[in-house]
């Protein structure tokens, strides 16, 4: 999923980089509150860089992908940018500007805002937002921290919480881009287990079409790891995406963190990612639109040259309560919070 526009900014960015006990190097910067860089040690102690990205901040700002960004106020695709509730309705700002819909919070969403760094040390970054009401169309002033932490094993936690003055749908996540091969080549060689047995089918706009659907018998099925390109569209549920942009369920025992989500193996077999979180559910990219987007050292990623992972609520969820998940709307008197946790096992 792309952003078709690039930020404007006084300063440049604030970079802080955190560094776990054994080797894990993690660089963000304030804007967006994005990751920049993860350098992730192999067996034989040499890092290897496992995210796409831009070598320097301000060139990262020019990028159209949203990689790393933190997204919202709400994270993913919300039809003909309006939400509902109580029988009242709120119109949002629509984006991309060819949309009628809404994606990743909007024209000036999140990943666009110069986030306040409220303390940072050489293992922890916290960071703080505050979301005026109307902001893009939302309804409440919504005030979000946000903590990264470098920790042993070696793996990233991210630790969200956010309150409203008025109730208004919330879902935030970090939309990093991984190849766990440490090239911009085709990542569809890395091997997936999604823990999921429902994913949302989508119209061209890539919208639900409607109640998520059982995975059985379809190309979908990651409930056992397979390559990317194994199933790669075979299906035609993966036409209107040109490959993999889908929301899928997670199964239950995901939630409380002691089951990853997702497990991500390199197609070389040297490292592997999983992915814990407690929200209910995740989208999946294949990254098929990449194709030209500036990368490190002047280079540019080809199709598919990375996966997103996207831990939040399903999409256009605040217009469906009727869906087995949570309510993804917060309340005044509520805490929002969740974590993702990314953790790194060297092969």
């Amino acid at each position: 999923m792309t952003n078709d526009a690039s930020p404007a900014t006084v300063d440049p960015p604030a970079v802080l980089r955190l560094a776990s006990p054994d080797g894990l190097e993690l660089t963000l910067m304030d804007q967006g509150a994005t990751w920049l860089s993860c350098r992730v040690p192999l067996a034989t102690g040499v890092p290897r860089e496992v995210l796409l990205g831009s070598a320097q901040a301000t060139r990262h700002l020019r990028q159209p992908a949203y990689m790393g960004a933190t997204v919202g106020r709400y994270a993913n695709r919300i039809a003909h940018a309006r939400i509902a509730c109580d029988g009242r309705v709120w119109a949002l700002l629509p984006h991309p500007a060819d949309s009628p819909h809404q994606l990743h919070g909007g024209p000036d969403g999140f990943d666009r805002r110069r986030w306040r760094i409220a303390s940072h040390d050489t293992r922890e970054a916290t960071l703080t937002l505050d979301s005026p009401d109307g902001d893009m169309g939302f309804p409440g002033q919504l005030a979000v921290e946000l903590t990264y932490r470098v920790a042993a094993g070696p793996s990233i936690e991210m630790d969200c919480s956010a309150r409203t003055s008025a109730p208004t749908p919330v879902s935030l996540t970090n939309h990093a881009y991984f190849n766990l091969d440490a090239t911009p080549r085709d990542a569809r060689d890395h091997r997936v287990r999604l823990r999921a047995s429902r994913y949302l089918p989508v119209d061209r706009d890539l919208l639900p079409l409607g109640a998520p659907l059982p995975v059985a018998g379809s190309g979908f099925d990651f409930r056992e790891p397979k390559t990317v390109r194994r199933d790669f569209l075979r299906d035609p549920q993966q036409a209107p995406a040109g490959g993999y942009d889908h929301a899928y369920l997670l199964d239950p025992e995901c939630a409380d963190l002691t089951v990853p989500a997702v497990e991500l193996d390199a197609g070389d077999g040297r490292l592997s990612l999983a992915i814990s979180t407690s929200l209910p559910a995740i989208q999946f990219y294949s990254g098929q639109l990449l194709d030209g987007t500036p990368g490190r050292d002047g280079t540019r990623y080809g199709p598919c040259a990375g996966l997103a992972f996207e831990p939040g609520f399903l999409p256009d969820s605040p217009n469906h309560p009727e869906w087995p998940q949570p309510s993804c709307w917060l309340l005044p008197g509520q805490v929002y919070r969740h974590r993702i946790r990314y953790r790194f096992t060297a092969g």
